[in-house]
């Protein structure tokens, strides 16, 4: 009964009026990303008339050139006030994404300035996502971090389904340049949502507790920018940890493209049942976001951390056995179901561990160290597995991903963590 009680108890956790603004901020800029959702290369085919090498620089190098402009950010907002920061993060988003519409307004638009918004979007998400990891720690007790994750990935899951075919629908419509104002309204209201937890927090000094020491010195050091990587390898779970989240994200991606090539290609699937078979289990992240924190709360944080993330990676080798027709489709369907409940699953347990094993002055260097690794092994693992598609064929070279991700849970922590009281943040150096 007591333990029936506290679950009960924990479902109906509020979280006050600040997380609500912040949770809210957040499903209005993800909603935005996912309205546009490809309109990037839409615009760079028909509206520039670029070909496909340039469509796929315009992926590629703003997403690796922004990853690397995010390097020096982590340290720069480590010690100023995180919710200013997001609030920045969140305008900078929106002024570049308008530059586009101003632009084509102005029949200046070139391709060039494609990939310089992407270059500065991709920095300043990256950046947002770290600060927003630090300002969460500060601004919610350490036992509802799980809850406000789950909420989180919740939300993330249900932009993922609903956005894309309303942006699809927005497109055929309006053009792909309407989904882009969209997005930056998204960006524009996530920051009036941020800047509105002012008032929310009654008169508290933006949720930091306490408030970021700030260096004595006005320079930052190239040492500095690698304080992320150093904090993660040198604690022995974090980087099991880290190592498997890089491997595992950077090998499902990777299998994407040699998936719609095989799909669309040489199994003859139409664009809209390639779009479903993706779409629709995504229905599983939603509800794996939700029962993170009942299993959390019954088995406990380890044992749903090291089961799911080794349940994750035995589904995607069956996508080597994957055929034509029906039989294909529903095969595509319920291996991605599968998956992607596991990450709804592993996924806030995940943020919530990191969370909890980083110190207070160290959480937005280590996420942007994170953000930043786990985006280049992405990229990096891409190439490869694009080369591999080429020499062995889509379907071998998607085989021996899956074989490969097999090997992922061996990174997993292996034992539970023994929680030791959080250091007093460093000094700074002169």
């Amino acid at each position: 009964m007591r333990s029936g009680h506290r679950l009960g108890r924990l479902r109906g956790r509020r979280l006050g009026r600040p997380f609500g603004w912040l949770w809210a901020a957040y499903g209005t800029s993800a909603l935005g990303t996912w309205l546009a959702f490809g309109a990037f290369p839409l615009i760079a085919v028909q509206v520039l008339r670029c070909g496909p090498a340039e469509v796929a620089a315009l992926s590629s190098v703003g997403a690796a050139v922004g990853a690397a402009v995010a390097v020096p950010l982590g340290p720069w907002a480590e010690f100023r006030r995180k919710r200013q920061v997001l609030i920045a993060m969140d305008l900078v988003r929106c002024a570049a994404l308008l530059t586009i519409p101003a632009a084509f307004a102005l029949g200046a638009l070139t391709f060039v300035q494609l990939v310089l918004v992407s270059v500065v979007v991709a920095a300043a998400d990256i950046t947002f996502r770290a600060a927003s990891g630090a300002y969460l720690k500060a601004l919610l007790p350490g036992e509802d971090l799980l809850v406000a994750n789950a909420r989180f990935e919740s939300t993330s899951w249900t932009t993922t389904i609903v956005g894309p075919p309303l942006g699809g629908v927005a497109i055929g419509l309006l053009g792909p340049l309407a989904t882009v104002v969209a997005d930056a309204v998204s960006y524009l209201l996530s920051a009036l949502g941020l800047r509105a937890m002012g008032g929310a927090m009654g008169g508290a000094t933006d949720g930091q507790k306490p408030r970021p020491e700030r260096r004595r010195t006005a320079r930052l050091r190239p040492g500095d920018l690698l304080d992320g990587w150093r904090y993660i390898l040198a604690d022995v779970t974090l980087r099991s940890l880290f190592f498997n989240t890089a491997l595992f994200n950077g090998l499902v991606m990777a299998t994407q493209p040699l998936l719609a090539v095989l799909m669309l290609g040489r199994l003859g699937f139409s664009p809209w049942q390639y779009g479903l078979a993706f779409a629709a289990p995504s229905i599983g992240g939603l509800l794996g976001s939700r029962l993170a924190r009942p299993l959390v709360t019954r088995f406990g944080q380890h044992q749903v951390l090291v089961a799911t993330g080794a349940l994750r990676a035995l589904w995607p080798v069956g996508l080597a056995f994957l055929g034509p027709g029906t039989g294909g489709l529903l095969l595509v369907m319920g291996v991605e179901f599968g998956l992607i409940f596991c990450c709804g699953v592993f996924n806030p347990v995940c943020t919530t561990f990191r969370l909890e094993r980083t110190a207070t002055d160290r959480v937005t260097r280590t996420l942007t160290a994170w953000a930043v690794s786990t985006k280049a092994a992405t990229a990096l693992l891409t190439a490869l597995w694009g080369a591999l598609g080429s020499l062995l064929g889509p379907r071998t070279a998607i085989g021996l991903a899956g074989v490969f991700l097999l090997t992922t849970p061996l990174l997993l922590p292996r034992r539970p963590v023994v929680r030791v009281p959080e250091p007093e943040p460093a000094p700074n150096r002169a």
